[in-house]
């Protein structure tokens, strides 16, 4: 496994957050696999919404919360988004099994929003999307300012000769 490779952004606004999505979705390739962490409201799925803008996919991306998963095809014969919560589940990778994520990976590009301790043996290779917020605030409303510092990680072989820092544009 190649040494990971990291880089830090600071991001200003909701609309920036989308564009770092944006930016994340011009890297991926179908059977990608992209992990995010950060408290409740941190901007998980506002970052996810400018991935989904940049592959070209069907549908509103919205949080998964209630229904674990939602799949985004392509309207441009590019990978689907698969986006999935996976806060309400516990039982780790035995349960995220029942997602047939498996199937999905090699196809797709697949976001899971708190998987982290849960999904990691899908794939050697990953990026690690951590958001982390100065401030207490609820949730990443439009008219919210407050920074957020995202660490984009790649790990494994896919991630070790690519240059990360495109993303801090």
């Amino acid at each position: 496994m190649g040494a990971p490779q990291e880089v830090r952004i600071t991001v200003k606004t909701p609309e920036h957050m989308r564009e770092l999505g944006r930016r994340l979705a011009g890297l991926l390739a179908p059977g990608d696999l992209v992990l995010l962490s950060g408290e409740l409201g941190a901007g998980k799925t506002t970052l996810t919404r400018g991935l989904g803008e940049g592959l070209g996919v069907r549908g509103a991306v919205t949080s998964p919360t209630f229904v674990i998963a939602r799949v985004h095809p392509s309207q441009s014969g590019g990978p689907a988004l698969v986006h999935v919560d996976a806060y309400r589940l516990g039982g780790g990778l035995d349960e995220m099994e029942d997602l047939d994520l498996d199937v999905s990976l090699p196809e797709s590009v697949v976001v899971v929003e708190w998987g982290e301790g849960k999904v990691e043996k899908l794939s050697e290779a990953r990026l690690q999307v951590v958001i982390q917020r100065a401030v207490g605030m609820v949730e990443l409303a439009e008219d919210d300012h407050d920074e957020r510092e995202v660490t984009v990680t790649g790990i494994g072989e896919r991630w070790a000769a690519q240059d990360l820092s495109a993303l801090a544009v």
